[in-house]
């Protein structure tokens, strides 16, 4: 039986996942498998990063397939407008998309004794109920919960119902801790979520960083730096700067619109200071082209990863959407939130918990 194995489709996963290797006894470490799921991202050589370090036993790729990849499964998860045909033709494709899956999966997760599993609500999730594989589940971003519960939000309308089908049947699936093989769901703060399930428990994220010793923190550094004497340089030269203010950039909206909203941040805040740029991972629009007057950071590095640098210091840091709450290198912090969102686009894509 092997130790544990984490399925991870971002770099903030592969993150989370370092802390809690990093803060297990030195005898435990080097025994984990790292499955990086190709489906929502491009890790590019991450993983060779990843193994330099020796962290992990193994460290894999994982070729997972969205619904969309099979065209057996077009139109199996539209809305009938009558809850028994829908829940029917939901059955049918929960079955469907786990079989489906089933020759992309490149490891055997019954050989592991514990298995770890960001965003079960990707395909992932559905192979592991489905083959009745017990799991952990983890949050999919930093209390991404407190503001878009997707479990209750994909099944408003009976929700009730679907997780009785889902957490006791198992005939349908949904996800972050209703699933019937899902043994619980870790979240970073507990008292930020708005709708209670009993499968949550709390880790706090800052309190793993916290047990880190020097030596763990150049271990993430280099596996997420891709040009760690660059980005040294870069803040070097940034220190030699007055007030400077970073823009934290979101995956919103078509990329025409997206384009405006940054345009229109970085007008409000450009008299206050110098402005520096930080692509999220997930984000296509090509900052380095519409932006290119502004220093930019490496997008596939975790913001969090930023902390261990201490000569980086920022008057302010402005995001749209995403949780702030782990910079440590700010004075101030402001997220503009969904009020600011509503300017740009219609409320309800955004304002998902309010209508839970």
């Amino acid at each position: 039986m092997k130790e544990r194995i984490y399925v991870c489709h971002t770099y903030y996963h592969v993150y989370v996942t370092f802390l809690k290797e990093l803060n297990l006894p030195k005898e435990k470490r080097g025994q984990a498998t790292l499955l990086l799921s190709k489906m929502s991202i491009n890790f590019e050589k991450l993983k060779d990063r990843v193994e330099s370090t020796g962290l992990f036993e193994r460290v894999l790729e994982y070729d997972e397939k969205r619904d969309d990849f099979f065209p057996q499964l077009e139109g199996h998860n539209r809305d009938r407008g009558n809850i028994v045909f829908h829940m029917w033709a939901r059955i049918q494709y929960t079955k469907q998309l786990a079989k489906l899956n089933a020759p992309y999966v490149p490891v055997n997760f019954r050989e592991y004794g514990d298995i770890y599993v960001y965003c079960d609500s990707d395909p992932v999730g559905y192979y592991l109920n489905q083959n009745r594989i017990r799991y952990h589940a983890l949050e999919d971003g930093l209390n991404c919960l407190k503001n878009y519960d997707a479990a209750r939000y994909d099944n408003r309308g009976h929700f009730k119902l679907k997780a009785f089908l889902s957490r006791y049947l198992n005939l349908i699936f949904v996800q972050n801790g209703y699933g019937k093989y899902c043994i619980d769901m870790e979240v970073n703060d507990i008292s930020l979520i708005p709708y209670p399930c009993p499968r949550y428990i709390e880790q706090s994220r800052q309190a793993l960083v916290e047990h880190l010793k020097p030596e763990d923190k150049d271990l993430i550094l280099r596996a997420f730096i891709r040009d760690k004497e660059g980005l040294e340089r870069q803040i070097e030269e940034s220190s030699k700067v007055g007030d400077k203010i970073l823009i934290l950039t979101d995956p919103l909206c078509t990329l025409d619109i997206r384009e405006r909203i940054f345009r229109d941040i970085i007008a409000r805040y450009e008299p206050e200071g110098t402005i520096f740029l930080k692509p999220h991972p997930r984000d296509e629009l090509n900052y380095r082209k519409l932006f290119a007057k502004y220093p930019q950071f490496d997008a596939t590095v975790p913001m969090e990863v930023l902390n261990f640098f201490p000569g980086l210091r920022f008057k302010k840091v402005v995001a749209v959407l995403t949780e702030i709450k782990a910079i440590k290198f700010a004075d101030e912090m402001v997220r503009l939130g969904e009020d600011f969102m509503d300017a740009y686009e219609d409320p309800l894509i955004h304002r998902q918990n309010e209508q839970i």
